[in-house]
């Protein structure tokens, strides 16, 4: 059953009923005053103000009615407070939005102080991220970066298949979607004798990667069990780990997802015990990265990816991170790695794409195997469902530019 809105959602849209990202704005402004950041959820082109819902006492549920969660200025504390708020919240939003509903259809004014086109609004990162851990997840892309380094007789070292790698991250330099980024600078090999060369990156890539936020934490010295991780996780973003690591502004929640549930790749060699998953699944979402170039108006698809293809779940990475006891705290982040799939064109970052380099690729007729200065990188990731219903799950824009 297709959910309506009286709000209007384009057929195309990336954000209808069904899917209601959260996210943090504050409102655009020509004065030099402070805005004061504010969460929402996304609905065709306006943002819902839930701190307005939730002032004039619509959020009147057990778990809500009493709380400040929508007059922070991040998501961590709503976040941290589980699934049953979250499924009240999402519930409670579907039916102010809906078609039938009157309490917000036929009230101008709170229509009016609630609902503001993205247009008018800025979107800010949507949690304070205390720590930041990225994972290498996929078979396919662990494969081909050990064929390219070390050779396709020792392609995968055989650990990978027995735990979800990771190392942590640095969650200062993590930026909201449409940041400018700087590219890099640092050493590289000596041609012969002479010093290692400093200067701008010649290789800067794009990784297409999701990553999962961390909803209630667990206590220090206790373990996150498998098959109750998910309850940990609030949702899931967009990411691109390049220099800094970028996030979309949304995060799509595990319910707005669970009707694109699928299983996950069966695990050769069975996973250790901890690992082991009654029901082990990823999520159908089509992920795309395409690039426009400076100066030119047509965007270039590089690659079609799924989050599907990914063999270490979301739910296996948060159980192996607190194995030791590790305290996740709400608003973490937890990054999949780069996503890669089978396919030539599925592969999830120009390492792979050119293998190192060594074969260009054509953008619009222009030679290219890493980015340059002035690209423009987009990623998408869309869920759909055949006669149904479909919804774009969310939209990453990502300039980058070099002080160089």
């Amino acid at each position: 059953m297709v959910l309506k809105s009286f709000v209007e959602v384009d057929i195309d849209s990336h954000f209808p009923l069904e899917n209601l990202p959260y996210g943090i704005f504050i409102i655009k402004s020509s004065e030099q005053q402070q805005q004061l950041p504010h969460p929402c959820v996304a609905i065709g082109e306006f943002v819902f103000d839930l701190s307005v819902i939730s002032s004039v006492g619509l959020f009147n549920g057990p778990f809500l009615k009493d709380s400040d969660c929508f007059h922070q200025s991040s998501l961590n504390k709503f976040v941290g407070m589980g699934r049953p708020a979250w499924k009240e919240a999402r519930t409670t939003i579907q039916k102010l939005l809906s078609v039938d509903e009157p309490t917000l259809r036929d009230n101008a004014i709170l229509r009016e102080k609630s609902l503001l086109p993205m247009s008018k609004v800025q979107m800010l990162l949507p949690t304070i991220i205390g720590d930041y851990t990225d994972f290498f997840s996929s078979m396919y892309h662990a494969r081909n970066c050990g064929i390219m380094f070390r050779g396709p007789e020792n392609a995968i070292n055989p650990n990978w298949f027995h735990l979800p790698i990771a190392y942590h991250g640095r969650a200062s330099s993590i930026v909201v979607s449409g940041t400018d980024i700087i590219r890099p600078r640092g050493q590289s090999h000596p041609a012969g004798n002479s010093p290692p060369y400093f200067g701008p990156s010649r290789k800067l890539d794009f990784e297409l990667e999701m990553a999962a936020v961390v909803g209630p934490g667990n206590e220090l010295g206790k373990p996150v069990d498998v098959n109750e991780a998910a309850d940990h996780i609030f949702g899931l973003v967009l990411m691109n780990d390049w220099s800094g690591t970028t996030i979309s502004p949304w995060i799509v929640t595990l319910d707005a997802l669970e009707p694109f549930s699928c299983d996950a790749p069966k695990q050769e060699p069975q996973p250790l015990p901890y690992l082991a998953e009654k029901n082990s699944k990823n999520y159908d979402i089509s992920l795309e990265v395409r690039i426009k170039s400076a100066g030119q108006e047509q965007e270039s698809v590089l690659t079609k990816s799924n989050f599907k293809h990914l063999y270490w779940t979301i739910t296996q990475q948060v159980a192996h991170h607190t194995i030791n006891g590790c305290n996740l705290r709400p608003g973490d982040l937890l990054g999949t790695g780069t996503i890669s799939g089978p396919e030539p064109d599925s592969l999830g970052c120009l390492l792979e794409l050119t293998w190192n380099g060594k074969n260009s690729l054509n953008l619009n007729g222009l030679p290219r195997t890493f980015l340059e200065d002035g690209d423009e990188v987009v990623l998408t990731g869309v869920c759909k469902v055949i006669s149904m219903f479909s919804y774009d799950f969310f939209f990453l824009l990502l300039p980058l530019f070099s002080s160089i």
